[in-house]
């Protein structure tokens, strides 16, 4: 509420748990029409502002006792590297067939995409593998980092290049992942 009125803004609550117990109760809830109406407002928000959730910084989602032991060998076995608003993605930016998705009540990703400003702030080398599957994407076309991140961040990508470039055939230029815009 108070980061809304510092700046002139209106807050919504969304009265819903962060992850269903069953997908069935998720959609029956998304058809009520108080819940509608906030979901249009999220997807009507031209600003999107968020961080990049990880298991391994001790995001809230994680240690907040939102997931049972089920739900986190199911993100572990769905490959799950971050998670945006309760949405969880893997390392090539898929999230859609991530099983635990289906009892979310974050937005889809695809809402990030589309956005003017999808604001991404981040900060510590426990974000990385989030940050550059939320990069592949397409989730943030707007980043606040820190600098010791950022450094980080280059240094991986630039290895990354190093050793495509390295195994690429001789006279053939790799392709390297991390530099394609993800096709809309």
């Amino acid at each position: 509420m108070a980061f809304a009125q510092n700046y002139g803004g209106r807050a919504h609550s969304f009265p819903v748990p962060a992850f269903f117990d069953y997908a069935d109760t998720r959609t029956a809830l998304w058809r009520e029409r108080s819940i509608k109406a906030i979901r249009t407002l999220q997807n009507d928000a031209a600003i999107l502002l968020f961080s990049i959730g990880a298991a391994e910084t001790g995001s809230h989602i994680h240690t907040g006792g939102y997931l049972d032991k089920q739900d986190q060998q199911d993100i572990r076995r769905d490959d799950v590297v971050g998670d945006i608003a309760t949405v969880f993605f893997r390392d090539d930016g898929s999230w859609r067939d991530v099983a635990l998705n289906a009892r979310s009540s974050g937005p889809d990703l695809d809402r990030f995409q589309r956005a003017a400003h999808s604001i991404c702030v981040v900060s510590g080398k426990g974000k990385i593998p989030g940050l550059r599957a939320a990069l592949l994407g397409g989730f943030i076309n707007e980043l606040v980092i820190d600098e010791p991140t950022a450094r980080l961040l280059v240094q991986q990508l630039d290895e990354d290049k190093n050793e495509a470039t390295s195994e690429a055939p001789a006279g053939k230029t790799a392709n390297n992942k991390t530099n394609r815009k993800r096709a809309k």
